[in-house]
């Protein structure tokens, strides 16, 4: 009964960590719990999903596919705080803006949203919009299962940056976020993996591989550049890898239905 406890623990520590949905507990913190609440990071993508899907298919039935992909992207927003996208921004504004890791650093850690963020944030919108619209007119119903794998496996891959990358510590200590940092065993990776196979299962067209593919190389991409320019990454990084594995998908979803 303790095991499952502490697994339910580290499950509500991912959830509140990533949304504004409410625990009926009090739960307690701890840097180990915060790490292992990682494997629970594509299940935290999944319940998102699922409910940015809902939205999405049910505001198409009230009005249109245009509006109900702005309240959709509108509820999400206020489901996760925009927390990925805030990750975002701060990563647009500090690379954009800043030369050398000191600089990069400082500018990531400034509250306030500049050019490099503001244009970022409004090509990434503009473009996850765009690639649902162009899904939706193709199926709708599929285009609401793609809603959820994408959010999942975004995570998922967001999640493997510990694994497979260095954590920069902030220059300012008192000013570093919360964050899992530390790499766990290949159980807590399987079990993270798991939510990917669930929400395949949703839509069980296995050509979306090279969806999955095509957003891990963006990740690849990415963990290059920012070992590149910092060493490693921060908690703005993954929220970036996130966020950009997600349109990845959406993408790639579009190349499978057109060319494969």
């Amino acid at each position: 009964m303790k095991a499952v406890k502490n697994e339910l623990i580290y499950f509500a520590t991912a959830l509140m960590f990533f949304t504004r949905i409410p625990v009926p507990f009090k739960i307690p913190y701890s840097n180990e719990i915060m790490n292992q609440s990682q494997k629970y990071f594509a299940w935290v993508g999944l319940l998102v999903g699922l409910i940015n899907a809902v939205v999405f298919y049910g505001s198409f039935q009230l009005f249109n596919l245009e509006i109900a992909i702005v309240l959709m992207m509108s509820a999400s927003v206020l489901l996760t705080g925009a927390f990925h996208e805030d990750g975002f921004t701060d990563v647009c504004d500090s690379f954009g803006g800043g030369y050398g890791k000191e600089r990069i650093m400082t500018i990531m850690k400034d509250s306030r949203v500049g050019a490099y963020g503001a244009i970022g944030i409004i090509l990434l919108f503009a473009l996850k919009f765009l690639s649902i619209q162009t899904l939706g007119n193709l199926d709708l119903l599929r285009t609401s299962g793609i809603i959820i794998l994408a959010h999942t496996s975004s995570r998922f891959i967001a999640g493997t940056m510990i694994y497979t990358h260095r954590y920069v510590t902030d220059i300012d200590v008192s000013k570093s976020k919360p964050l899992a940092n530390k790499a766990l065993d290949g159980k807590s990776l399987v079990i993270s993996f798991m939510a990917v196979l669930l929400a395949f299962s949703l839509i069980p067209d296995w050509r979306l591989i090279f969806a999955v593919l095509l957003a891990y190389i963006g990740k690849i991409y990415l963990g290059w550049y920012f070992k590149k320019h910092i060493g490693g990454y921060t908690g703005d990084c993954l929220g970036t890898v996130q966020q950009v594995c997600e349109v990845l998908f959406y993408l790639g979803a579009i190349i499978v239905w057109k060319f494969i």
